[in-house]
């Protein structure tokens, strides 16, 4: 038996200001998107947007369903925006935010299990890492280099 660490590295910005202007404009772009979110059942609101590499931004925000299965977090409605209108473009940063409206979340929050799965797709689709950039209430700012930092071991269409 052997056994292996896995360990990734991630940067924390204290706030938007401290971002390139891209990124703080991408991020501004995906909180404007909380208020197009639709989670009267939660009132967790996801605000994302997409920039890809041609420059041009796609956006998403969640949208509940009394039948939980099937609710679109705003991640996965953006990059699927992004891949609908421009499917052949790599992405090459995603900005999400949160706010729950019921208490304050001070720290990021990463995707959810299923997202992080979407992401790693397109990474895979386009051959291209994708830029994570997480923020909450709290005025710091996560920025992830690709979602494999946070997939480990992940699935993919070379085991099918």
């Amino acid at each position: 038996m052997k056994t292996v660490s896995e360990s990734f590295e991630y940067k924390i910005y204290a706030s938007s200001d401290e971002m390139s202007k891209a990124d703080a404009d991408l991020m501004a772009q995906a909180i404007v998107q909380l208020d197009n979110a639709y989670a009267p059942y939660s009132q967790f609101h996801v605000g994302a947007a997409v920039r890809l590499v041609d420059g041009s931004v796609y956006i998403g925000s969640n949208q509940e369903n009394a039948s939980y299965p099937l609710c679109m977090c705003g991640e996965r409605v953006a990059l699927y925006n992004a891949g609908a209108n421009k499917p052949n473009v790599a992405v090459e940063s995603l900005a999400i935010t949160i706010k729950n409206q019921k208490m304050s979340i001070d720290k990021p929050v990463s995707p959810c299990g299923a997202c992080r799965q979407v992401i790693s797709e397109y990474e895979n689709r386009h051959q291209h890492r994708i830029r994570i950039l997480l923020k909450s209430d709290g005025p710091e700012v996560y920025e992830l280099n690709s979602v494999a930092d946070i997939l480990p071991l992940g699935f993919n269409g070379t085991f099918l």
